[in-house]
């Protein structure tokens, strides 16, 4: 369900649509409920091709999409049982310059490039003292971070798309870190989306096909090119305690 800057007290709903995109990048998008009761930033890794800048990720305003899952979710129909009604301490280098923040619907994002980079972002939005260390592979990832403030809400889908390090595989950013601390287990309540190009060569043998192609079911055209209009959409439940990592496919 990803990592906040301060402590959370419920994250519920996570959805994350993926999809490959040209030139050996993903599109990523995310929603979740959230509740909070103070300001704090959500921050997903992000295992980008090295190398690649402070704007190697391009975020994309789909607060007018707000029922972008809503929609996908409606290509998995519920079966309906026989007889039965329907189912009811911080790294901190030198820093000279300040990272771009991008107003992306009702939340300000920013694309961190490093862990070293997090010292240019307000103290609010970095991650407690020592968390890195516990975190290892992130070593060589940026992060995108969104701004968001306190409440009880669902956030309208947050998307962007980055340059993959590993361009034969899809990511989905599911490592929690809620409490300011990297537990081995954490319990998940996500519902997973993709769709599959002509060049991938991964597997979806245990995800669920939508019946339909995605035109049938999503808005394509509010969806700014992410969600292809004449492929099916995949979709994986995952629900209860496991192992607290990202999840990838191929």
């Amino acid at each position: 369900m990803c990592c906040f800057s301060r402590p959370v007290q419920s994250v519920t709903g996570t959805n994350i649509f993926a999809r490959a995109g040209e030139a050996g990048r993903q599109f990523l998008v995310y929603s979740m409920t959230l509740r909070a009761t103070e300001e704090l930033a959500m921050i997903l890794p992000l295992p980008v091709r090295l190398h690649s800048g402070e704007h190697a990720v391009q975020f994309v305003n789909l607060e007018r999409y707000g029922t972008f899952f809503d929609d996908l979710r409606k290509g998995f129909p519920e079966p309906v049982a026989a007889g039965r009604g329907l189912p009811g301490k911080a790294l901190q280098p030198m820093a000279t310059k300040t990272l771009q923040v991008i107003e992306v619907g009702s939340f300000e994002a920013s694309f961190v490039p490093t862990i070293h980079d997090f010292a240019r972002l307000d103290a609010r939005f970095r991650l407690p003292v020592g968390i890195w260390k516990q975190l290892p592979p992130y070593d060589t990832y940026g992060f995108a971070v969104f701004k968001l403030k306190p409440g009880s809400k669902t956030i309208h889908p947050m998307a962007f798309t980055f340059p993959r390090a590993d361009a034969a595989r899809l990511f989905f950013p599911t490592v929690h870190i809620h409490d300011g601390t990297v537990h081995a287990t954490a319990r998940f309540d996500h519902a997973l989306y993709c769709q599959k190009t002509a060049s991938d060569g991964f597997s979806l043998a245990a995800w669920e096909e939508s019946p339909l192609l995605a035109r049938q079911f999503v808005a394509t055209h509010k969806s700014a090119g992410i969600v292809l209009p004449d492929r099916h959409c995949y979709r994986l439940k995952i629900a209860g305690p496991r192992k607290n990592a990202d999840i990838w496919l191929g």
